[in-house]
């Protein structure tokens, strides 16, 4: 998918169920989804207050035509919980969703949105970034493996693979892998990749921020030479501390960690200009 023919597309960073934040950005960017559109970077749902609400409020506007979305960690988690799979886990106040009447609509539909998205020709969008090691064309491709096995019409097929979701192995990624372990691997770079080493390989504990002491030859992802970003911009989420943070022209981060308390995050891409919204909440 790319980008429609609108008069401003914007980029929202997770949103995590913050549901007010989120209507307070739009507020803000005096967002009007006749003419705009909004590009989510995943982690529509989990600690906020109100998951369902923005769920529902986003597959609208998804089908109206003025949004699209990839998923994220804290998404497929919620795919696995709402299937049995996982143990729903108090403090990522899913419960919402699995309880609700539209539930199974709602699962549905959430499993079958992509993990990478082409907002423009010249961005890419994941929600946790690009390794250094993979092409945007790469990247994209292999996204399409794990979106085949998710969105896949067979419940069962997905549930296979839910099942083996979870692990930090592989932690570096190889053409020769296969079956589950491929798609785990591509999986975790999408979705939960913070730091690499030179090779690409993963590195799961870090989760602070940029001045903080790092696991010795570990650095960010986009610290190393990146093949993506060579032809496009990468625009990724996940990682909040870095509050929406500018690495370079070409990688934006649009986690503003609006659900500890700081703020949702809107980045424009016509001008690369930031929008923030403070949670009310807090």
């Amino acid at each position: 998918m790319t980008c429609p023919v609108v008069r401003y597309n914007y980029v929202i960073g997770d949103v995590q169920g913050c549901f007010e934040a989120l209507k307070a950005l739009l507020k803000e960017i005096k967002f009007d989804p006749d003419q705009d559109f909004i590009w989510f970077a995943g982690d529509l749902v989990a600690r906020g207050e109100n998951s369902v609400g923005t769920l529902r409020f986003v597959k609208k506007l998804v089908e109206r035509g003025a949004a699209a979305t990839v998923l994220g960690n804290h998404d497929l988690t919620l795919l696995a919980g709402a299937r049995g799979l996982k143990a729903v886990k108090e403090k990522d106040r899913t419960r919402d969703v699995i309880d609700a009447i539209d539930s199974d609509d709602l699962i549905d539909w959430l499993r079958r949105q992509p993990l990478c998205l082409f907002p423009n020709e010249h961005t890419i969008l994941t929600h946790a970034g690009i390794p250094g090691i993979w092409s945007a064309e790469q990247a994209a491709a292999l996204a399409r493996e794990v979106e085949a096995v998710i969105g896949h019409e067979d419940f069962a097929v997905m549930d296979a693979f839910l099942q083996e979701m979870y692990g930090a192995q592989p932690d570096l990624w190889s053409d020769d892998l296969s079956g589950n372990a491929r798609l785990r691997c591509i999986t975790n770079y999408l979705t939960r990749m913070r730091l690499t080493d030179a090779q690409g390989r993963l590195e799961f504990s870090f989760k602070d921020a940029l001045d903080e002491p790092m696991p010795e030859g570990f650095q960010p992802w986009f610290e190393f030479d990146s093949q993506a970003a060579r032809t496009h911009r990468i625009v990724f989420g996940h990682w909040a501390a870095l509050q929406g943070k500018t690495i370079t022209d070409c990688i934006q981060n649009v986690d503003g960690g609006c659900v500890w308390g700081n703020q949702l995050v809107a980045y424009r891409l016509e001008d690369q200009a930031l929008f923030k919204a403070d949670n009310p909440l807090f």
